[in-house]
């Protein structure tokens, strides 16, 4: 059984600014599986509803990274992976993912039971793999298609992907960069949310068509 506080309890101001920045980001990146999750599961992507899945989510986002921190592991968060599975089931249901919780459960506390799933072949699982990140890629996809993106919109979106996707193939691009920077921008979906996040307030609006 895992124990509590291992590794003891600490505070460093250098390690703190660069995980807030990724915890926004994160934030952010909840909010959009959320969304993909529900137009998935053909559910409502605006109005009381969403908004208030959209609150939950992020709210459970931070409790299991508190708690998860407290047993030792790395900061839980949804997973876009959730979009893709919905997609090649068909199945959205909420039980299915109780279940699949406690299966997670298992998986951890006992490792023969980890052993089943290490022995599905390989070229199996890159396969379901393939098709699964794939639908994730179109679910964002289809988000962008319900949205009208005028040229603003398009500003934002193309240089938050050129730089998200740039810094992914191209690492080198932040060498000379602080160590604290460069720890949070060395992610591609750090750099692309925060790069939309500033674009998107300090962008004005583009006015109403006829004025």
């Amino acid at each position: 059984m895992p124990t509590p506080l291992h590794f003891g309890l600490g505070f460093s101001w250098a390690l703190f600014v660069p995980m807030l920045v990724i915890y926004l980001v994160t934030s952010l990146e909840a909010i959009g599986d959320v969304t993909a999750t529900s137009k998935a599961s053909r559910q409502p992507v605006e109005g009381p509803l969403w908004m208030q899945r959209i609150k939950g989510d992020v709210l459970v986002n931070g409790a299991n990274s508190l708690l998860a921190g407290r047993f030792n592991s790395f900061p839980s968060l949804i997973f876009a992976q959730n979009n893709g599975v919905i997609q090649l089931t068909g199945i959205a249901s909420r039980h299915v993912g109780l279940w699949i919780a406690l299966l997670l459960v298992l998986l951890g506390l006992f490792p023969a039971v980890a052993g089943v799933l290490q022995a599905i072949p390989e070229p199996v699982l890159g396969g379901t793999a393939l098709v699964m990140f794939g639908a994730v890629a179109a679910s964002g996809i289809n988000i962008l298609a319900g949205t009208r993106l005028d040229r603003r919109a398009l500003l934002i979106v193309a240089v938050s992907l050129a730089l998200g996707l740039g810094v992914s193939q191209v690492p080198e691009f932040l060498v000379l960069m602080p160590p604290a920077l460069r720890t949070v921008l060395e992610s591609g979906v750090a750099t692309g949310g925060l790069c939309a996040l500033l674009m998107n307030g300090f962008l004005p609006e583009t006015p109403p068509t006829g004025n």
